[in-house]
């Protein structure tokens, strides 16, 4: 798997954006390669929006990319995260509104699309971004960081001041498998007083039971309960891997993160960026090895995730 991949078919759904409250039709669409991850308003003419980093302008509550026009997208990263798990690195994103709909508050809707459009080869070459030397960002009691590794691994690290949810913490290679088995299920999470304040803000309308996990003060309001028992700092890790992928490219290294969020996960990207000696891009037969480790495993879903389809007006 040293070559990009893209979509076999187009896929279309429609879902609520969890902020505006809306209806929003989206559709998943092939791409050339060397395409990468591309945006496009249909209710806004010529509306292109590339997942960069350097397109984020707004990192409050979810990642939102923007065109020099000043089209946005908002509420990226979990789409941008099954893209990144499954490794497509080209497709056009189709959408009617200025934010990509929640689903159930995870990335599982969003594996189950690409998987139900199929995945294909092309015939360029994938790059990757090989961290090469530590970088890292502080703020307050908050750090996100870069190190070498011969693999795509992620941690992470939550605390709060909350009797269910007082420290979790994980640790895990990045590929196919794990993220589809062991961490794509995980959906955004909230505590009451929270989703209140924002609702008062005229945000998280489109936000409820069924997207979220919320918490009062002593339970968790679900009444299924948790899909994982580290299911908030799992659903952290999406967020991330989503984030990262704003590079533009999938990332050989270790991700660590400790009470990171948007914000400071892009601040970190840029930093990474900015400075030419802590990574290289690499390509072909000096990334095999890595991918023979890392991707051996089949892409067979979780039973639970087929359960999703009747819900999510999936049409190919």
């Amino acid at each position: 798997m040293i070559f990009q991949r893209t979509l076999k078919n187009t896929i279309r759904c429609t879902g609520i954006g969890l902020h505006s409250g809306k209806k929003v039709y989206l559709s998943l669409r092939p791409a050339p390669a060397n395409t990468g991850i591309v945006f496009h308003r249909t209710d806004m003419k010529g509306a292109l929006v590339p997942a960069k980093v350097q397109n984020v302008v707004d990192t409050r509550l979810c990642s939102t990319v923007a065109n020099t026009d000043g089209v946005r997208v908002s509420t990226v990263e979990h789409l941008l995260a099954a893209f990144a798990g499954l490794g497509v690195n080209n497709a056009y994103v189709d959408l009617d509104g200025p934010e990509i709909p929640i689903m159930d508050g995870s990335a599982a809707p969003f594996v189950f699309l690409i998987q139900c459009a199929g995945i294909v080869q092309q015939k360029a070459y994938k790059r990757w971004i090989r961290i090469k030397r530590p970088v890292s960002v502080v703020q307050g009691n908050k750090r996100a960081s870069f190190e070498p590794n011969d693999r795509f691994r992620v941690s992470f690290r939550i605390d709060f001041d909350h009797p269910l949810l007082s420290e979790q913490e994980e640790d895990l290679d990045i590929n196919e498998t794990t993220f589809i088995k062991e961490i794509s299920r995980a959906r955004t999470f909230g505590f009451l007083k929270e989703v209140e304040q924002l609702r008062s803000n005229g945000l998280a309308r489109g936000g409820s039971l069924d997207n979220a996990i919320v918490m009062g003060d002593f339970r968790i309001l679900n009444e299924g309960g948790l899909r994982y028992e580290k299911e908030f700092v799992h659903h952290k890790m999406i967020d991330a891997i989503g984030d990262l992928y704003l590079l533009g490219h999938p990332v050989i290294g270790h991700f660590k993160g400790v009470r990171s969020g948007h914000a400071l996960n892009n601040t970190l990207l840029r930093k990474l960026l900015s400075h030419a000696n802590a990574w290289e891009f690499v390509e072909g037969e000096r990334v095999a090895q890595y991918l023979r480790e890392s991707e051996r495993s089949s892409l067979e879903l979780p039973t639970p995730m087929e359960a999703l389809a009747p819900a999510m007006g999936l049409t190919a």
